[in-house]
């Protein structure tokens, strides 16, 4: 009789056998019992006897080693990886919540040097990829950064105060409000890591707008007779109200955001808080210690210098100048107001060309790649795919190195390939033939995408930016979204027509989606009349086919303290195919071979290799990259329309992971800078005890997003999270300089002068501390918009709103904001004597006071 695969299992398992028999009670102690049935070595295991076949006994002796070959190797390869060419085991750590990154990376490295040494020969521990070599890189560089801005805020000051006292009054504010800041931040367990020191890196040159504020006015005092303390004191007491309203306003923008909700909310959290710490505790120094110290030590232009005659010169001049424009502009109001609204209303037109997406791509010194195979490809095919890529990376003179990942993650899918690519860090990489400069990551990346293309055909090959996945879950591609509706063969067909239809989109690069149709899948079908008139049931055609093809574990065995599983299967070589799958016998139940072809029917059909569903709905996601100079938000609109075309009724796209958060994130900033700007006007409408008032203040937000948006167009920078952040942070400065001009025009007023008047004395004597507490800011923020460091690429579009914004906004605020203060104040006043006239005319009386 035949000898099947079902006998050898049975023999196995028979023969291969431990198990416990119970427990002996003696007089005085107890002992377990235990039958050992396993064979200990291979030699054992090939001498397993084979006792039946068929259910009939064997009487000549019959061994496994004269039927199988027997080996102790190593289970089917499922995944494959490379560091450099090389095979490699690779290890992922993660710091726990709350931990120093920095720190630990420094740890693992302590860990691996000792760990080093007891490994064997030719084996060895390296790290390939490290992303704490960028964060204490950007951390270096924004500490950098704040000693520029300290310094250039320095000249500032001394070049309007032209007193190294007066400066050094007015720098002292830097140490007190950061180290303040710091010991703020150390018992909120803030940590210092980008966030917080871009917020810094910002605020040097507004933590000491109020000083300036304070210190110029107590100068002016000095200038006009009184002693030290008379001037520090009078200086002090006038400036204070507009001091406190202009900090109020600027803490009024930026509480909303550290309330914000989302992975923004987590990531700007801590930079609002640490923004409005910082200036907090500037205001409480020029309100307390500047005063104090004036009082003890000023002494204005006591070394005045020929730069400094120079300079005060010029701005003498230029507040002449400035008087003179001033007073015609009063005589045409509503022609400047018109003008300059006409202006904001055309600037707003740049947000048509401006590119909008959710971060900048950063140089991290590192990408990913992702393999795609088409369905249903091996292991050994997508291996030669990635070998290429390997291939290729290993001849550009920019990589320092790579790690190569064959088979995924996970459960595992021989389809896909990862590779994480380390570039040679900056000064070290070739330069770009179009630009002439050094290669930047992204430019690399965009190169080797397209040679890619070109030289490795029957695999499509994705570029991964990894700045891109901080702020989102998901794939993190700029591109993301999954299609859903209720049938399954139609959300296929559907997804595939916008897929196609999306290939035609200029500026999508990397198109991919997680539906794979095509994976060949070798049904076996039963023909249940056969099977039973042959006396075959069907768990002997699984359990056969199974254990030939598939392989079946039917026992375990210990080698050295480790037990390891038995399987049972043919060689690889013979299963090259569904034929050998006809060529098997199965046993009836009348012992009798019966060939498979008899019973079964083999049916090859595309199948796909899983069936995804989001939120229980089914849905196909769908992902791509953004070409250079793309922007994100117009792409994800184009992707919206073109979807309404295709999909039929009942299905939709979803936006999910990058582009959800990019769209979100945008819409929450915005919803944060309305809501900012609501809760300034309140507090400034409590503090003038004016409705009015705060309205000539806000009237210089239009025109500092004019120069915001104009700048980041200039200089080629997009519309995203940090140039918002920016944005915000531009409404609480351009306010400080319509709060000195209303209140000193207020204080003008309070002395009995008219409206013109008033205007024409407080704005000129309040146009140097605008353009010193300007120009400190700017010059505190040029720093970043220059920056060319790591992470430079984030703080530069924030910069550049920033300085954009307080230029233009600057140069039209002193002179629309005295227009429209004039015409509402005067539109007041006429209303309050048209009251007194109709109360007048019913008999009534009333003593008006003016305003």
């Amino acid at each position: 009789m035949p000898l099947l695969v079902q006998d050898i299992i049975n023999s196995i398992q028979n023969e291969h056998i431990e198990l416990p028999g119970g427990h002996i009670d003696g007089p005085a102690k107890q002992s377990t019992v235990r039958t050992l049935g396993e064979a200990r070595s291979l030699a054992e295991f090939e001498n397993i006897r084979l006792n039946s076949r068929g259910g009939q006994p064997n009487y000549a002796p019959f061994y496994l080693k004269q039927v199988a070959d027997i080996e102790d190797g190593l289970a089917d390869a499922q995944r494959i990886s490379r560091a450099n060419g090389q095979f490699a085991l690779g290890l992922g750590i993660l710091k726990q919540r709350g931990s120093n990154a920095v720190e630990v990376s420094k740890q693992v490295r302590d860990r691996i040097s000792s760990l080093q040494k007891s490994l064997p020969e030719g084996i060895h521990l390296d790290i390939r990829i490290d992303t704490t070599t960028f964060i204490a890189d950007a951390v270096h560089e924004l500490l950098v950064t704040i000693i520029f801005s300290v310094l250039l805020t320095s000249f500032v000051c001394w070049l309007f105060l032209g007193s190294w006292s007066a400066t050094l009054n007015v720098l002292l504010s830097i140490p007190t409000s950061v180290i303040g800041t710091f010991i703020v931040l150390k018992f909120l367990n803030f940590t210092l890591n980008t966030f917080t020191l871009m917020a810094l890196s910002l605020a040097i040159g507004i933590v000491v707008d109020d000083a300036i504020m304070v210190l110029e006015n107590i100068i002016r005092h000095k200038q006009q007779g009184k002693n030290r303390y008379q001037g520090a004191l009078g200086g002090a007491s006038e400036i204070s109200f507009a001091a406190m309203a202009a900090t109020f306003a600027i803490v009024a923008l930026f509480l909303p955001v550290a309330f914000m909700s989302g992975f923004i909310g987590k990531f700007f959290f801590q930079f609002a808080i640490t923004m409005t710490v910082a200036v907090l505790l500037s205001l409480f120094e020029a309100l307390t210690l500047t005063p104090m110290r004036c009082s003890q030590f000023l002494q204005a232009k006591e070394h005045e210098s020929h730069l400094g005659r120079f300079f005060d010169w010029g701005f003498e001049g230029l507040k002449k100048l400035y008087a003179g424009l001033l007073k015609k502009a009063l005589n045409h109001r509503m022609s400047v107001i018109v003008i300059s609204l006409i202006f904001f209303a055309i600037s707003l037109m740049s947000v048509k060309y401006l590119r909008s997406e959710m971060v900048p791509a950063q140089d991290q010194g590192m990408f990913s790649m992702r393999v795609n195979s088409p369905a249903g490809s091996s292991l050994t095919y997508t291996d030669e795919k990635v070998k290429a890529i390997e291939a290729f990376l290993s001849e550009q003179s920019e990589i320092d190195g790579y790690f190569a990942n064959v088979g995924g993650y996970g459960g595992g899918d021989p389809t896909v390939g990862n590779i994480f690519v380390s570039m040679k860090p900056k000064g070290q990489r070739g330069i770009n033939k179009r630009t002439k400069k050094e290669l930047t990551q992204q430019e690399f990346m965009n190169k080797a995408r397209g040679q890619l293309k070109k030289q490795i055909k029957g695999c499509k090959i994705s570029l991964q930016d990894p700045s891109m996945r901080s702020f989102s879950s998901g794939m993190s591609f700029p591109v993301e979204f999954t299609v859903r509706g209720p049938d399954w063969d139609i959300l296929g067909k559907a997804s595939l027509s916008l897929f196609n239809a999306l290939e035609k989109n200029q500026s999508l690069t990397d198109l991919g989606t997680d539906y794979k149709l095509g994976m060949t899948e070798i049904d076996i079908v039963p023909d249940r009349v056969q099977a039973s008139l042959r006396g075959v049931s069907l768990a002997s055609i699984g359990q056969s086919i199974q254990a030939m093809i598939g392989g079946i574990k039917v026992a375990r065995y210990e080698s050295k303290g480790h037990r390891y599983d038995i399987i049972v299967k043919l060689p690889d070589k013979d299963r090259d195919g569904e034929n050998i799958i006809l060529g098997l016998n199965v046993r009836n139940n009348r012992g009798e071979l019966i060939p498979l072809s008899q019973v079964v029917k083999v049916v090859s059909r595309p199948a796909l290799q899983s069936i995804t569903r989001k939120d229980r709905e089914r849905a196909i996601t769908i992902y791509a990259n953004v070409k250079t100079g793309a922007s994100q938000a117009q792409v994800i609109s184009q992707v919206e329309a073109t979807a309404k075309k295709i999909l039929p009724e009942g299905y939709r796209i979803v936006l999910s992971g990058n582009a959800q958060a990019s769209r979100e994130s945008l819409q929450s900033l915005m919803g944060v800078l309305v809501l900012g700007i609501l809760v300034a006007y309140m507090i400034l409408a409590s503090q003038f005890n004016s409705y009015s008032h705060p309205l000539s203040v806000l009237m210089a937000l239009p025109f500092s997003v004019s120069g915001a948006l104009l700048a980041l167009l200039l200089f080629n920078q997009s519309m995203n999270i940090y140039s918002m952040i920016g944005l915000i942070l531009l409404m609480g400065l351009v306010k400080k300089n319509s709060i000195l001009l209303v209140d000193f025009t207020d204080q003008m007023r309070s002395q009995g002068k008219n409206i013109k008047d008033a205007l024409q004395e407080a704005c000129p004597i309040r146009l140097r501390p605008i353009l010193m507490t300007t120009l400190a800011t700017i010059a505190g923020a040029i720093p970043s918009a220059l920056a060319f460091g790591p992470g430079a690429e984030t703080r530069i579009p924030m910069a550049i709103a920033v300085i954009g914004g307080l230029v233009v906004s600057t140069l039209l605020t002193i002179f629309v904001v005295p227009c429209f203060y004039s015409l509402i104040a005067r539109e007041k006043r006429v209303s309050e004597e048209m009251n007194i006239s109709i109360l007048q005319a019913e008999g009534s009386s009333l003593n008006f006071i003016p305003e």
